[in-house]
């Protein structure tokens, strides 16, 4: 398989193979998935990692270009394609990627997953949810065995999924990235942290109805959180003495109880106790005031308890530049910030910039 244009990003055998490459999932392949990264390859060449690794339909990924040029007059450079997958992604060798990537030049690789239904721009097909599950359970198995650096994820359709039927290994319905990494990681608890340049957010709980999230306020889930998230803070972020503010989970911080006792009974107990170990933590602070320039001046995270609570101010202070990082696998994976845009999908509109930021945080944290 070959690219449409024949400008040339390769590199040198001998570093391809000494260096682990990066890998990006396209996800959901009517949306801008293929669209983000195909800007970031014209575009951005020079601040990419090499080799990275792209999963994608090769012949939707050829067509999305082709439509792009169109549009825009792309200068796309060359790329590979590793099209003999095995059926059974758990039964890839460990040197499965090393082995490919000795034998191609390209610093860019296409990892071929084929999709059932014809991909069609801006309209969603439930038959093709399989192939977006396959793009992420091959992005764990080649994290798992330490053949990629890190997984930087592009957005999927949800909906898609769950009427497609894909499943947790739980069997619960499919309900997102950070739930489908968790579980076939085997962990118990993972957080979902939102950072930009302002302000980095981790939530207690993540894609909840309102009406369950006080339910879900355990101690160990908030004990849980704030060691994923100091731990990620100190040895993946590199900084040494983390300062945490948390939200409390009513208005007010629950006023003293006159609001809500959860602060009282759950929150602040657990907080306190990693205060009396000097970790530099807030206990449960009013949420409508915790995200002011003046907090956020003297913090390095907040904990949010439910996801609305922290990301709606998060976003309102970049979004587009954001970057979703899951802490508490067994390796790094980042994700853009946005959906999958189906209104923008081969438009030539679609923006990589928050891609962009996640391969920067993946590159850091890795």
């Amino acid at each position: 398989m070959t690219a449409f244009f024949a400008k040339s990003a390769k590199a040198a055998p001998h570093q391809a193979c000494d260096q682990l490459p990066y890998l990006i999932t396209t996800g959901e392949p009517a949306g801008i998935g293929m669209d983000i990264v195909i800007d970031m390859l014209c575009h951005h060449r020079d601040q990419l990692p090499a080799p990275l690794l792209i999963l994608a339909d090769c012949f939707a990924f050829d067509e999305r270009v082709a439509m792009l040029r169109a549009i825009n007059a792309h200068q796309m450079p060359d790329y590979a394609v590793i099209d003999d997958l095995p059926d059974n992604i758990d039964n890839i060798d460990n040197q499965f990627i090393k082995n490919k990537l000795s034998g191609t030049a390209h610093s860019v690789i296409i990892l071929h997953i084929p999709c059932t239904d014809k991909v069609v721009a801006g309209q969603l097909s439930a038959r093709n949810a399989p192939m977006v599950e396959r793009q992420l359970h091959l992005a764990h198995v080649l994290a798992s065995t330490k053949q990629v650096a890190a997984i930087i994820t592009a957005p999927l359709q949800k909906s898609v999924m769950i009427d497609g039927g894909v499943q947790l290994d739980n069997g619960d319905l499919f309900s997102g990235h950070t739930e489908y990494f968790m579980h076939k990681a085997g962990c118990d608890k993972v957080v979902m942290m939102l950072a930009n340049r302002v302000m980095k957010v981790a939530l207690v709980t993540t894609h909840l109805p309102l009406r369950a999230v006080a339910d879900a306020i355990t101690a160990d889930e908030v004990a849980s959180t704030v060691a994923i998230t100091h731990h990620a803070l100190t040895h993946q972020f590199g900084i040494p003495n983390p300062k945490i503010l948390v939200c409390g989970l009513n208005p007010h911080a629950g006023e003293s109880g006159h609001l809500g006792d959860e602060e009282i009974n759950i929150i602040n107990p657990v907080l306190q106790n990693y205060r009396d170990d000097d970790m530099d933590i807030s206990l449960a602070m009013p949420a409508d005031t915790l995200f002011t320039r003046h907090h956020l001046a003297h913090c390095d995270a907040v904990i949010a308890m439910y996801h609305d609570q922290g990301l709606a101010p998060l976003k309102s202070h970049g979004f587009g530049d954001t970057v979703n990082i899951t802490l508490g696998l067994p390796y790094v994976r980042t994700s853009v910030d946005h959906g999958t845009a189906l209104d923008l999908a081969g438009t030539g509109q679609a923006s990589s910039s928050s891609l962009l930021q996640a391969i920067a945080y993946a590159l850091m944290m890795s």
